[in-house]
């Protein structure tokens, strides 16, 4: 099943996606409360008819966002650091997420080196605390994609990573979140970023030095995951910062980041100087 989120006459509705478009589930609520709540999206009626001109929203609004760090061979290569021996995690403030073709922000006088990552996002069905990685996979509701949009220059210079993670706009997830069912083996997923049309990363999750159930398993030993939590779970290769000569995003690029079976997530990337501004 592939569940978006919509803005409907006023409030935010949670839809079922389609060849046929988008259309509306008897919930009244949105996705974060439908996944608190414990209720399985297959049991709702949805729409006869999809709403014309619904124009998708971030699909999910997380309780937390948790990140891992190196988490693709490829990238560790690219980067000249060694493999990780546990997950290396971080965060990023929930009010970094919007959603499908909203605008990646950001201050040039703030940041000037900012990086895109496409990654495979997991939404979190059920608390879990010191679960086996086998109970971490039933407890998953499903998946969308991310971009861990990062501002290098924050993130090395500082010494930790929250805030070069965490400018608003950092995290473009969507456009839909897919049931598990529908999505298959998790760990054989290609993904992609584009940026104004030339491909820049292309990698599959066979690449994870750990993969989703592990991930998930290890946090939960260390903290509680609550329903509604979101987990990134990396990047592959082909980051702008790791290119000879580096790359960077500027304003009036368009980046797109996919997954296989669950969709592809576009934003614009608006970097107005102060000049332009005012």
């Amino acid at each position: 099943m592939r569940l978006g989120q919509i803005e409907h006459e006023g409030r935010r509705r949670i839809v079922q996606v389609g060849d046929e478009g988008a259309r509306p589930l008897d919930f009244d609520g949105d996705l974060a409360q439908l996944v608190r709540a414990g209720v399985d999206p297959r049991s709702l009626p949805a729409a006869a008819e999809p709403l014309p001109g619904a124009r998708l929203l971030a699909p999910i609004a997380p309780g937390k966002i948790v990140a891992i760090g190196l988490n693709y061979l490829d990238h560790v290569r690219e980067t000249g650091m060694d493999a990780p021996t546990a997950p290396l995690i971080f965060s990023k403030f929930p009010s970094s997420v919007v959603g499908p073709d909203e605008p990646i922000r950001f201050d040039p006088d703030l940041t000037q080196r900012v990086d895109w990552e496409v990654e495979l996002a997991v939404v979190v069905g059920r608390t879990m605390r010191d679960v086996s990685p086998t109970e971490a996979m039933d407890g998953v509701f499903g998946y969308t994609v991310a971009n861990d949009v990062s501002a290098r220059d924050l993130q090395f210079g500082d010494g930790q990573w929250v805030r070069g993670k965490s400018l608003d706009t950092f995290c473009p997830v969507g456009p839909v979140v897919v049931t598990p069912d529908e999505v298959g083996d998790v760990q054989g997923l290609a993904l992609s970023t584009r940026v104004n049309g030339e491909t820049v990363q292309n990698s599959s999750t066979k690449e994870m030095v750990f993969g989703v159930a592990e991930l998930l398993s290890f946090c939960s030993r260390n903290f509680t995951l609550e329903p509604g939590d979101l987990l990134l779970t990396g990047t592959p290769w082909g980051c702008g910062e790791f290119m000879d000569p580096r790359r960077s995003l500027a304003d009036g690029d368009v980046v797109e980041v996919e997954v296989e079976g669950i969709g592809r997530l576009v934003n614009p990337v608006v970097a107005p100087s102060r000049a332009q501004a005012r």
